[in-house]
């Protein structure tokens, strides 16, 4: 049988709070001021969910750091008026809490950011750590990340959960050796995030809670 499940790690943008909007308009709009109608809204779909650097580097070598400046200044400038939390998400949290789970965000977000968002959607207090981009030297799927956010909680790999909406979650889970869900509102689609095989598929937060109580989801 397997362990209890005492500890869950989320990632946060495509997750619990609903960044889509706000990360496509950013891309859309740095992305056409260097290059005209080059990217469609389609092509910046993989965009979503490894580092900036990574991304702007495949992008143009050349203009990275030019590049990652612009987006984190619009960015930011446009963080609450388009981001929301997802159905469910400040409520299931804090039931969670309440129910004594140790909580943590493992995201490849920098630091303040994370807290932005989290400000947004009143989860300050909810997590007991936060794992961002100024944390590790590697991002998921690196396991670094999870490992950390394990390590500042005193858990084990067979009593942890990673839930996430893109592919380097449930890779980074697998290589931490740590459970693994995947959410059916992921912008890349519910099968995307089956043919991963997380051992867990969320089709609303809120199934969190039934998982920890031992239901059937």
């Amino acid at each position: 049988m397997a362990n209890k499940i005492t500890t869950l790690l989320f990632d946060f943008d495509g997750t619990l709070l609903d960044t889509n909007e706000l990360i496509i308009q950013t891309f859309q709009t740095v992305l056409d001021a260097h290059y005209p109608g080059k990217y469609e809204r389609m092509d910046i779909l993989p965009f979503l969910g490894p580092p900036l650097r990574e991304t702007f580097a495949a992008v143009d070598p050349a203009k990275v750091e030019e590049l990652i400046k612009e987006y984190r200044e619009w960015n930011y400038a446009n963080h609450d008026l388009l981001a929301t939390e997802f159905d469910g998400v400040s409520e299931t949290l804090r039931k969670l809490k309440s129910n004594g789970f140790k909580m943590a965000i493992v995201s490849t977000k920098r630091n303040n950011m994370i807290m932005k968002g989290l400000e947004l959607i009143s989860a300050k207090d909810v997590f007991d750590t936060v794992i961002g981009l100024d944390d590790v030297q590697n991002a998921k799927p690196d396991p670094e990340p999870i490992l950390l956010a394990m390590e500042r909680l005193n858990s084990t790999p067979e009593e942890t959960l990673m839930i996430g909406d893109n592919s380097h979650d449930i890779h980074g889970g697998k290589n931490a050796g740590v459970r693994t869900a995947g959410v059916a509102w992921s912008l890349k689609g519910e099968q995307f995030m089956r043919d991963l095989e997380p051992d867990f598929m969320l089709q609303h937060i809120s199934d969190l809670l039934k998982i920890m109580a031992g239901e059937k989801v």
